[in-house]
């Protein structure tokens, strides 16, 4: 689908295949449906009539051809009460808009959804294009008819009103959900197509599309030299070889510290000899979510060209058993130096991110943000709704979560203090892999938390948002590019 904006256009005057108009509960008309309305000697005052429609949130009724109306179609798009109607209102009413099209050709859409919102012109632009992308997104790569040609569409957010700032706008919603939309396929793709050297591919095939980008892959050799036995403790059990992929994007100048994004991207996980039940393990392809995500940031960020460095780190592994693999109970030296028990070896996460939670380091980061599909535990917390952030500065745990709040993509504060490092601890080396039975969600925290003591550092637990059903959601990708935006602004 393609986008654009126009403001200072009255909805009588636009033409198109269909025009997008907002009915409030009650039958009540906003501005443009009024003005369309009084142009069309009330053609939608005498459908509403009827009482087929009545402007309940989820509602839609198509007229066609009103006359004194440039459309062919007009789409009545119910968004229920007046008062609560706001950006995230809008996301929903595209996406109640969009399926009620899905089975005709319309080639141009006019939205004025949000008309009465133009104040808010951006938040509106930044949830109508992330619901288009979220509604007109369908993976079908391995589809026998993949290449079946799809019709053209473009979806123009229209403004009866002279509204400035639309083009910045859409440059930043755009950007968005085209990362969205690459975390979204790198990680639905299965686990024998996605693997550590194909997340390390995708990330050179963007440095060539982007010039300000720059790639970096440390193969197991280099890691072996550094020291990283805690990544390699996972990586040696699969016949894949692990990858250590930095992309910097450059867009501010040299001497800025950047801010790093660090992604799990256990591309298959097994559990290793800790072996995981057979049902649903298909959905363990899932596991580098977190990586696919900072791909897609660090995408959203060059597409936007916006004027920050970010440095993303992708900690690339399959967790698998074989004779090679660690068993419970090995004790593995991290690249800090650092000791660890390997108390069960499905709690690998954690392990490759140490590893490259001390390497970031070397770039001197202004701050780090991890992101890892860590714990089932934070499903049983915080369900599939919401990610959970865990942090050593509280100020950053806050700028997280306002960027999450105003872009849709919430994340919600667990406590992370020395009360539960009592529960990492081992009897043979500095730190268990494992935290026991309880506060899995914080225990995991406490123990990236041993890595990341020289820098700002925040923690996503991503495990109950990263896919729903059998499909990647792109989230957080919008919370990511939401927090660097306003880290620029």
């Amino acid at each position: 689908m393609n986008y654009s904006t126009i403001s200072n256009l009255p909805a009588p005057q636009a033409e198109g295949d269909c025009l997008f108009l907002a009915v409030y509960q009650d039958k009540q008309l906003s501005d443009a449906a009024d003005a369309v309305d009084q142009a069309s000697q009330g053609a939608i005052t005498n459908c509403l009539s009827f009482d087929d429609f009545t402007g309940k949130a989820g509602e839609t009724q198509m007229l066609y051809q009103a006359d004194g109306i440039n459309a062919k179609r007009i789409l009545l798009v119910g968004v229920g009460e007046k008062e609560s109607f706001d950006a995230f209102a809008v996301n929903k009413a595209t996406k109640t808009a969009l399926k009620s099209l899905s089975n005709q050709s319309i080639g141009t859409i006019y939205s004025y959804l949000a008309d009465d919102l133009a104040d808010q012109a951006g938040a509106t632009i930044a949830q109508g294009v992330l619901a288009a992308s979220d509604s007109n997104y369908k993976f079908t790569l391995h589809k026998s008819d993949h290449n079946a040609e799809v019709p053209s569409q473009t979806l123009t957010f229209a403004f009866s009103s002279d509204v400035d700032g639309l083009d910045e706008a859409l440059n930043h919603a755009s950007g968005m959900a085209l990362g969205c939309e690459l975390s979204r396929d790198l990680s639905n793709q299965p686990g024998n197509v996605a693997t550590p050297s194909y997340l390390a591919e995708t990330a050179m095939d963007m440095a060539k599309t982007f010039s300000s980008l720059n790639v970096e892959v440390l193969e197991e050799a280099d890691m072996e030299k550094l020291g990283m036995g805690s990544f390699m403790s996972v990586s040696k059990g699969s016949d894949q070889p692990g990858k250590m992929v930095i992309i910097q994007y450059k867009g501010a100048a040299d001497d800025q510290a950047p801010v790093a994004l660090v992604g799990k991207g256990v591309t298959f996980d097994t559990g290793g000899i800790s072996l995981k039940p057979g049902a649903s393990m298909d959905e363990m392809k899932f596991d580098m979510v977190g990586a696919a995500s900072v791909l897609g940031t660090i995408k959203a960020c060059a597409e936007m060209k916006l004027p920050i460095n970010v440095v993303g780190v992708l900690a690339a592994a399959e967790n698998m058993p074989s004779s090679r693999a660690t068993k419970p109970g090995d004790i593995v030296k991290s690249m800090s130096g650092k000791t660890i028990e390997v108390l069960n070896t499905d709690a690998e996460g954690r392990l490759v991110l140490c590893d490259a939670l001390t390497y970031v380091g070397k770039y001197e980061p202004r701050l780090v943000i991890d992101i890892a599909t860590l714990t089932g535990a934070c499903i049983v917390a915080l369900g599939h709704e919401i990610c959970a952030v865990l942090a050593n500065d509280q100020s950053l745990a806050d700028e997280i979560m306002a960027s999450g709040k105003s872009i849709g993509d919430q994340a919600w504060q667990l406590p992370m203090n020395d009360d539960y490092q009592k529960l990492l601890k081992s009897a043979h080396a500095d730190i268990g892999n494992i935290g026991g039975k309880s506060a899995g969600t914080i225990t995991a925290a406490c123990f990236l938390g041993h890595f990341t003591k020289d820098y700002r550092w925040a923690h996503l637990d991503i495990a109950g948002t990263a896919w729903q059903g059998k499909d990647a959601t792109g989230r957080p990708v919008p919370l990511l590019t939401q927090f660097l935006i306003d880290q620029v602004k």
